[in-house]
């Protein structure tokens, strides 16, 4: 009976509207049904445990929704590629080690042969084996200044293992996501005697230098564009859930590890780990006379902010007059008034790059950070997958207005290669059409209403071209993060939660930048100095991508 509705045939109005509420109707019912039996799987699940028995399995079944196209970010977008500097063919990339002639039998040739030449195959092969070296350090002893002299050992020979293991060590951790125990057992199958400790030590211990380049990739990165990348997900601090952030460009990313992914610890990262300042002026004020604030504690705030003036404070004193000055004020309205504050001063900076723009999903903590924001439209439009309309009508509906929806996306990558006014203006009266849609599907109508309601951040590539449409880089590398908590859980000190997030930002920026993890890891190590510091390579190579055009004056 529902499956052949028509509600085009229906002349009654009264009749068409009554059948539509009856349709949504049977949408929420239908809605509440899984929750009701999920949640009593649920509780089987937990009834099971109890018992000693195992749940249900997680397993993910075909989807049973209406079919949507997946091709709505380009390869070329979604992709994290290293930057190209000319394709050369396969065979003049190897690096050849030595050269060897094999000849033909003479058994088998004719006593007319003739010489003509070589067939040249290049084979790649690794031999696995250790180079352990005694090395006898030279002794002297001055009598007349009572002091022995001992020859020092080459760049990159510290402790009991050379360049090469303590290079292999960290690729295969950070770069490879091995376990400390699978390297261990490596190391062991071709002869390496180190033990589970030492091959720690390996990762964490005695890392400044890295620590150091790592934090001038990360200011280098933030330099190099005015608008950047970012998401988090959960981590495993000692057994405890803390939060990576991620942030990057097509140049670099960078990690950090903090307690909380509230809106100071985001913060706390654009601020490249700076001590905390907070700033009472008409920006912050403005931020809180959009809330719902007692006229007293308003006037109160206006008064203390013209009785001190506009300056920064460190925490420990802002804290201090806020508690003297509004020591009533609830948990909610002070954390506002903390985050504005903590804004107002950081967009007020002059001693180190300010972000224009972040380009993130719409998760609260990245409001208000940065001057504009762009939101990711693979993040807007999964909550349209996530209907599971059971009305056929309704099915329809949801797989036209997606139809729509990714080739109106399609419409905005055209767009950003050939940028015009015109272009601009063409597509924001299709986004209001499109988004001004009532299809009489509740549940569609009113996420449509909310997509409608971020058209500013949603637009925000008819002002700036260059920005891309999706948060996929920054996506991506928060899923490094997490296979690599799969494989290691995570670090237990905070010595291993810095390596994690050095070793991680240098991994995915040699990736990004086209160099070998390894080769620049061994660099480092054995002193050799052949590769450039990555912060300038970060520098070279966005100023050749021209990554902020469209935020420069008169561009």
């Amino acid at each position: 009976m529902i499956d052949g509705i028509d509600l085009s045939r229906i002349q009654d109005e009264q009749t068409r509207e009554l059948i539509v509420r009856l349709l949504n109707l049977i949408e929420q019912q239908a809605g509440i049904i899984r929750e009701l039996q999920a949640k009593v799987q649920e509780l089987r699940d937990e009834i099971n445990r109890l018992k000693g028995e195992q749940g249900k399995p997680n397993i993910k079944g075909n989807k049973s929704g209406p079919k949507t196209p997946q091709n709505h970010s380009s390869e070329k977008e979604r992709r994290s590629k290293p930057l190209e500097r000319g394709k050369k063919g396969k065979k003049a990339q190897i690096k050849i080690d030595r050269e060897e002639v094999v000849k033909v039998s003479a058994e088998v040739l004719p006593e007319d042969a003739e010489f003509k030449g070589y067939v040249d195959v290049v084979v790649q092969d690794i031999v696995l084996k250790t180079d352990n070296v005694l090395f006898h350090k030279e002794k002297y002893y001055s009598a007349r200044e009572r002091q022995s002299y001992v020859a020092e050992m080459p760049p990159g020979y510290s402790g009991q293992f050379g360049p090469g293991v303590q290079a292999l060590a960290l690729v295969m951790y950070f770069g490879m996501q091995a376990s400390e125990p699978k390297i261990h057992e490596f190391f062991g199958n071709v002869g390496v005697e180190i033990s589970e400790g030492q091959v720690s030590n390996l990762l964490i211990k005695k890392q400044a230098d890295f620590h150091q380049e790592s934090a001038e990739v990360y200011a280098a990165g933030l330099r190099s564009s005015p608008w950047q990348h970012t998401d988090d997900t959960l981590t495993r601090v000692n057994g405890q859930n803390q939060h990576c952030h991620v942030v990057c460009n097509p140049v670099y990313t960078a990690y950090h590890t903090r307690p909380t992914k509230e809106r100071l610890s985001v913060l706390d990262v654009l601020r490249q780990g700076r001590k905390r300042i907070f700033r009472l002026n008409g920006e912050a004020l403005g931020y809180v006379a959009s809330l719902n604030w007692s006229r007293k504690a308003r006037q109160r705030l206006l008064n203390w902010a013209q009785e001190k003036g506009e300056r920064d404070l460190e925490e420990e004193q802002f804290f201090a007059e806020l508690d003297a000055t509004l020591p009533k004020l609830s948990v909610q309205c002070r954390k506002a008034l903390i985050d504005a504050a903590a804004i107002a001063a950081y967009h007020a900076e002059t001693a180190f790059t300010v972000i224009q723009a972040l380009i993130c999903d719409d998760a609260p903590q990245f409001n208000w950070l940065t001057k504009e924001c762009l939101l990711c439209w693979v993040h807007e439009g999964r909550p349209y997958k996530k209907l599971m309309p059971v009305i056929p009508l309704h099915r329809e509906l949801l797989a036209d207005f997606l139809k729509h929806f990714w080739e109106y996306y399609a419409q905005l990558l055209l767009y950003r290669e050939h940028p015009s006014p015109e272009k601009s203006q063409l597509l924001e009266a299709e986004f209001d059409r499109l988004f001004a849609t009532r299809t009489g599907y509740d549940e569609l109508d009113q996420r449509i209403a909310k997509s409608q309601a971020k058209k500013s951040n949603l637009l925000l590539v008819l002002k700036h071209p260059e920005l891309p449409l999706h948060n996929n880089p920054a996506e991506l590398g928060a899923r490094q993060r997490v296979r690599k908590r799969d494989v290691s859980f995570g670090p237990r000190t905070q010595d291993g939660v810095r390596a994690w997030d050095t070793f991680a930002t240098l991994a995915a920026t040699t990736k990004k930048l086209g160099l070998s993890f390894y080769r620049y890891i061994f660099d480092r190590i054995s002193g050799t100095g052949q590769i450039a510091p990555l912060a300038h390579l970060v520098e070279n190579a966005a100023r050749e991508l021209n990554l902020g055009w469209s935020f420069t004056p008169n561009c």
